[in-house]
């Protein structure tokens, strides 16, 4: 006999990509933290340059360029992070960094929200910051541009406007871990598939949105990003 739901449960979310009527599956969406220097120190933190560290969000956070949103739930101080997104297209697990960008499928704009005081609070009492990074519509993503259209991985600006203020902007090489090296060390970890995701961390200029503010981001080759905060 053949076992039926208790209930339905919506599908995982998809992703445009650019040029083609498909779209990308969401499986798993992972996050590099302090992968800027500059960010990290503006947090009053130090970066670990052993390795490095990562959290998660549920696919189901991801939502598409363009979108209006409430202003998140349960917090007084939402910040918006600018990222650059590596989209996996292929099994990766235990890969080399010189075999790392096989597993690419494209790159993509993303914008990850924070709950900045419960994570603030989360690491005041050395907890997990679930309830500061993973909740509803706190994952934004642009169209993926595939890899064989996207110039040289790790070159080019990121940029992010609040309001029509620049509030963020640094270069690709800014980063800590390096593309490759980042999936490289997942990969150690993970067995990286086909739908996953990893949002590399944020720049300089993190601050916090309110009700009404339009944040719109950019990369170099890639489509850019909008999002409202609508009431």
């Amino acid at each position: 006999m053949t076992a039926t739901p208790l209930f339905d449960v919506p599908l995982a979310p998809s992703v445009a990509i650019t040029g083609l009527d498909q779209v990308f599956p969401v499986r798993r969406v992972f996050c590099v933290g302090r992968n800027y220097a500059a960010h990290a120190a503006e947090m009053g933190n130090e970066v670990d340059r052993d390795a490095p560290f990562y959290f998660t969000k549920s696919a189901h956070a991801v939502i598409p360029s363009g979108s209006e949103i409430a202003y998140p739930l349960g917090t007084n101080d939402c910040h918006y992070e600018m990222e650059f997104v590596i989209a996996i297209g292929a099994e990766a697990h235990d890969v080399t960094e010189a075999n790392a960008l096989d597993a690419v499928f494209g790159y993509a704009c993303g914008i990850d929200l924070t709950r900045r005081d419960l994570q603030a609070k989360a690491k005041d009492g050395r907890k997990p910051w679930d309830l500061g990074k993973d909740f509803e519509e706190s994952a934004l993503m642009g169209a993926i541009t595939p890899a064989v259209d996207f110039g040289e991985v790790g070159r080019g600006a990121i940029t992010l406007d609040l309001d029509g203020r620049r509030v963020q902007e640094a270069q690709l090489s800014d980063m800590i871990w390096s593309v490759p090296e980042i999936i490289a060390h997942l990969s150690r970890f993970y067995h990286l598939a086909p739908g996953d995701l990893i949002y590399t961390g944020t720049p300089a200029g993190v601050g916090p949105v309110v009700r009404g503010s339009v944040l719109s981001g950019a990369i170099d080759g890639l489509e850019s990003i909008t999002l409202a905060i609508v009431k």
